[in-house]
């Protein structure tokens, strides 16, 4: 697209990676010189393509996390997940 910068300023973590080799992660991103932004999506290897995702504000983010420090969680039922959706649960380098 034309017209659109990105800065990674920090890979914050992996969520999951694909039997592809394509990674979900949680990047604080810099589009088109906006400051920093919370960005959720996945990522071909070698960060060559990227799928659509969720940009969230510093804002946005914290009541998200609210959310999910009060909302109870099931365990995961890894016997009902494909591989490619286990959760890696690793910092991204």
């Amino acid at each position: 697209m034309a017209g659109i910068t990105v800065e990674v300023l920090e890979k914050l973590g992996v969520l999951s990676e694909s039997s592809t080799g394509w990674t979900k992660e949680l990047r604080l991103m810099n589009w088109n010189n906006r400051g920093p932004r919370y960005d959720l999506r996945e990522w071909s290897p070698g960060d060559k393509k990227a799928s659509r995702g969720i940009t969230l504000s510093a804002g946005e983010m914290r009541v998200l996390q609210e959310i999910l420090v009060e909302t109870d969680l099931p365990e995961p039922q890894d016997e009902q997940a494909p591989e490619e959706d286990k959760a890696v649960r690793k910092k991204a380098v």
